[in-house]
């Protein structure tokens, strides 16, 4: 699909077919969540800009690469986003963090908005939006509004799983977002949960129902 990238990289999928296993405990759940973030994490920031410093080794002075322009924000689409968001900040703990408050309304499937905080100066960043699922891509599409409302120009969203129906409906909406994930699922039930999926990504991680 244009735009889109799978990440099948071996441990990727190894992991995420441990967590669609329904006999997989909480505590696994959690834990594989964060180890498959980080993979994701250093696939979607594979192509980020670098400059060059100079450094001194205990050999010699050289010019070395680094990072460059402002510090990357996180935007974690809560609750199941921060599952993602505790891997990345292990990979890239000077990153900024957004956090957006959404949650889909089972009758309507459309999100509700309850919070959204952010770093300033949006519009100088990369912002990787982080949420496991894009389903009907609702949430997702709201969140990133709300970013772009905030001046953000550079996104990204990475997610575990995405249904054919969620991209299509994300892509015609944020045709200059990119999207990461680790599966394309079959299709989205009358529920607006991925099939085969995983459940409900919130839930598991948390132990509730």
């Amino acid at each position: 699909m244009d735009g889109v990238t799978v990440i099948d990289h071996p441990l990727v999928q190894h992991k995420l077919t441990i967590m669609r296993n329904k006999e997989t405990s909480t505590a696994s759940f959690r834990r594989l969540l964060r180890e498959i973030s980080t993979l994701l994490c250093y696939e979607v920031t594979r192509n980020l800009d670098l400059t060059t410093i100079r450094i001194e080794t205990p050999m010699e002075a050289m010019d070395s690469p680094v990072l460059e322009g402002k510090k990357l924000v996180f935007a974690s689409i809560l609750r199941a986003g921060n599952g993602l968001l505790e891997g990345m900040l292990d990979l890239v703990p000077a990153a900024r963090v957004a956090h957006i408050g959404l949650y889909r309304d089972h009758e309507t499937l459309q999100p509700v908005e309850y919070y959204f905080k952010a770093p300033e100066d949006l519009e100088n960043r990369l912002v990787i939006v982080v949420d496991p699922m894009l389903a009907t891509a609702n949430s997702a599409i709201a969140a990133i509004e709300k970013l772009k409302e905030r001046g953000a120009k550079n996104i990204r969203f990475l997610c575990l799983l995405a249904a054919p129906e969620g991209i299509e409906r994300f892509r015609t909406a944020h045709p200059d977002v990119p999207v990461f994930t680790a599966s394309i699922d079959r299709h989205l039930n009358d529920k607006g949960y991925i099939v085969p999926g995983l459940g409900d990504a919130g839930d598991r991680m948390y132990g509730t129902k």
